[in-house]
């Protein structure tokens, strides 16, 4: 896929990984509807990208809230004339012992991971059907393929994610809608608090700048990849995970204990 002109709607625009998939791709000349729940900086990206003469718009939205989801995608189509491409980026994590979760964190997270994504996706999707083109992107994780520990809410929203785009992919086979799945293992952001980066410094996982995942997404749209799967050896043990989960069990057995002192008090 040729970038250059595309209508792109990007939630989470100002995340870590956000931002820089925002000036990616608008150094190769796309038009964005960027989307957050923070006016305040949204604006400050929509004036950093307007620098370099790009075109965009900015909407301000908790996609949680009832209806969001219509509204964003009907307010990027009419300021952008149209959308090519819907890159799902918005999500939320926590490290944390399952029963110290509250019911609330649980709902809002998968709200935030899953349904809004699902919703969003759904209201975009008869604009592609009617012109007979468009892509989707999903920023999943590896934990849409490997159950960790002290992660069980937000692998199962990433399961969820990984299922969707499984499963839209296939039923829109002869649609001429491409779907593109990116699985990130841990990134240097701050989406993992001090805790989070602590316990992974302890246990040898090897983080990714927000700079190397921003790349591989904007690649992976270009070249209109299926699923890509980001670091070793977390993309071994996804894999393994779904031909041996005995093993990886094994292999994560010591990984609570590691992780306990860490956890949120």
């Amino acid at each position: 896929m040729d970038i250059n002109g595309k209508r792109i709607l990007l939630t989470g625009a100002t995340g870590g990984v956000g931002i820089l998939v925002a000036q990616l791709l608008v150094s190769r000349g796309a038009q964005l509807a960027l989307v957050g729940r923070d006016e305040t900086k949204l604006e400050t990206l929509k004036n950093s990208l307007e620098k370099d003469g790009a075109k965009l718009c900015t909407i301000v939205a908790d996609l949680n809230e009832a209806g969001a989801p219509q509204r964003v995608a009907d307010l990027a189509i009419a300021q952008l004339g149209g959308l090519d491409v819907l890159i799902n980026n918005a999500g939320i994590l926590d490290f944390i012992a399952f029963e110290t979760q509250t019911p609330e964190r649980i709902d809002q997270m998968i709200h935030t991971n899953v349904t809004a994504l699902i919703q969003l996706t759904n209201a975009v999707i008869p604009h592609f059907l009617a012109k007979k083109a468009g892509h989707f992107v999903f920023i999943g994780s590896i934990f849409g393929s490997l159950g960790f520990p002290h992660f069980a809410t937000y692998c199962a929203t990433k399961f969820a994610v990984h299922g969707f785009s499984q499963a839209l992919r296939r039923e829109l086979v002869d649609n001429n809608i491409g779907i593109t799945y990116v699985a990130p293992r841990g990134i240097k952001t701050p989406m993992n608090d001090p805790n989070t980066l602590a316990m992974w410094e302890k246990s040898g996982n090897q983080l990714d700048a927000p700079e190397t995942v921003a790349a591989i997404v904007v690649k992976a749209l270009e070249q209109e990849k299926h699923e890509v799967y980001i670091g070793q050896p977390q993309t071994f043990f996804a894999w393994l995970n779904g031909v041996a989960p005995k093993m990886v069990n094994m292999g994560l057995k010591k990984q609570p204990g590691l992780a306990r002192p860490f956890l949120k008090k």
